[in-house]
């Protein structure tokens, strides 16, 4: 068996072989490469001048809902799912800290409760009827959907509201119905109307999030810089 070493150069001997056998279908890679990392690092300079203040206000309410003891619950579709369970993840484990356990569930983890919910009450109920058993007033709601007007996670904000839970909604620049029907103490509009762009800057503001507020709960610094 190959060593890793001799693998390694024998991947990079093949990329240059393929760099060699068509240099400009390569040139052409690099260039689409360098676009799309330019495109993103343009986004973090828009959601820096645009969104600092609410980014820091959604720390401030997840910070304030954790220390009174209450919970957060949050909610996605797709990537959007993915995301939640990112953010859920680094609250109930760690971010950078050892520090105790955070309460946040995710909405979109278990199959069982969604398919059944799904099937006996339409897809668009799955996280309200969630939202109706787990939640209670004082907790908090973090609603993702990059075009703002997914119908479950509109449904779940509007369940958090009647029973008197704060509301977040992370979603792109048009705000979607999450605008429209205010259904949102606090709403992040990411500066893009591209999925995948939005969706890159959800989650570097959901790791601020996780690292502002295991700072909050354990106090001291991180090694967030190291």
């Amino acid at each position: 068996m190959r060593s890793l070493m001799e693998e390694n150069i024998k991947n990079n001997e093949d990329q240059k072989k393929m760099a060699n056998a068509d240099p400009a279908a390569h040139e052409t890679r690099l260039s689409l490469i360098s676009e799309y990392i330019e495109g993103t690092r343009g986004n973090l300079i828009k959601l820096e001048k645009r969104c600092l203040n609410i980014i820091s206000d959604i720390t401030e309410a997840i910070v304030e809902c954790l220390l009174s003891g209450k919970k957060i619950l949050i909610c996605g579709n797709g990537g959007s799912a993915s995301d939640a369970m990112h953010i859920a993840g680094e609250l109930v484990g760690r971010f950078r800290m050892e520090r105790r356990a955070l309460p946040c569930i995710a909405l979109n983890t278990n199959a069982v409760i969604i398919t059944a919910i799904g099937n006996d009450y339409g897809f668009e109920n799955i996280f309200s009827r969630q939202v109706e058993a787990l939640g209670a007033s004082g907790d908090l709601l973090i609603g993702i959907s990059t075009s703002g007007n997914s119908p479950n996670v509109i449904k779940a904000l509007s369940a958090a509201r009647d029973i008197g839970m704060k509301t977040i909604g992370m979603t792109g620049i048009n705000g979607g119905a999450m605008l429209s029907k205010k259904l949102c103490d606090i709403l992040l509009p990411a500066p893009s109307a591209v999925t995948s762009q939005i969706q890159e800057m959800h989650i570097l503001c959901g790791h601020i999030f996780c690292k502002l507020a295991e700072e909050a709960i354990a106090g001291g610094q991180s090694d967030f810089q190291k």
